[in-house]
């Protein structure tokens, strides 16, 4: 129980200081912060409002275990601790973002991803073990997976925005191939984790974050516009064909 009201302690954290921060207007906001060199790549204000849906998972994530009836299971175990350095990273995020503290966001917002991407890789067997409707999948994995999703988008723009702003892009490569590079490595993950979860939770938000990347550079950098809706397109069929391919449960048939 102390792990489960420290998870929701840390929920509420997350959720809390993003809302005091548009509420009071201290430093600036996310949308900002991300928009203040976004020559390389950049992704449409819209799409960041997907944010009120994650923040809604993390809530029902977080409450569900707060409750004295929801009983433990693997899932819950192996995802709590993991689940608590994301939210803290994601809150963090947004003070170090509204002071622009840089490299802070970065080593954040990476942190956060690695916290709970790396253990939905590694349970991976049991999360495709899971029924459609099972309670776990429901409110453990689609909420973590929605945020995993969104940051395998945000990252690799925070940290091109970064480089962009310090001049630190390396110029081996154009910009617009950077960016091309980070959109390929989004839907690569996309379609990875979409194979060996059957979760398509995580893949939505990344088709979302690459829509708005299509949306935001047509008038700018129209092959790139077009390329990101490509890679949208392959992450949305890819992970259907790939989360419904096979049975639910079949894992647990064939033991």
């Amino acid at each position: 129980m102390t792990r489960r009201i420290i998870v929701l302690a840390t929920a509420l954290f997350a959720i809390v200081i993003a809302q005091a921060q548009i509420l009071m207007g201290w430093g600036q906001s996310p949308a900002e912060f991300s928009a203040d060199s976004d020559e390389t790549l950049r992704v449409a204000g819209y799409a960041f409002s997907i944010w009120g849906l994650i923040y809604l998972g993390m809530l029902i994530y977080a409450v569900r275990q707060a409750l004295p009836q929801t009983g433990e299971s693997l899932l819950i175990q192996r995802f709590g601790w993991p689940s608590v350095v994301a939210f803290l990273g994601i809150g963090w995020w947004v003070v170090a973002a509204a002071f622009d503290w840089e490299a802070a966001t970065v080593v954040l917002i990476f942190g956060s991803l690695t916290a709970v991407l790396a253990p939905m890789i590694i349970n991976a067997r049991e999360i495709r073990a899971l029924g459609r409707t099972d309670r776990d999948r429901m409110m453990v994995v689609w909420p973590l997976a929605l945020l995993a999703g969104w940051l395998t988008v945000a990252a690799p723009l925070n940290l091109l925005t970064v480089l962009t702003g310090n001049d630190a892009l390396p110029t081996m490569i154009s910009p617009t191939v950077w960016a091309m590079l980070a959109i390929v490595a989004a839907g690569l993950a996309g379609l990875s984790v979409s194979m060996v979860t059957r979760t398509l939770a995580y893949a939505l938000p990344i088709a979302w974050g690459l829509l708005g990347a299509f949306v935001a550079e047509q008038e700018r950098n129209g092959p790139l516009a077009y390329f990101a809706l490509a890679a949208a397109v392959a992450v949305l069929i890819g992970a259907v064909v790939l989360t419904f391919r096979l049975r639910p449960g079949v894992e647990r048939a064939a033991d």
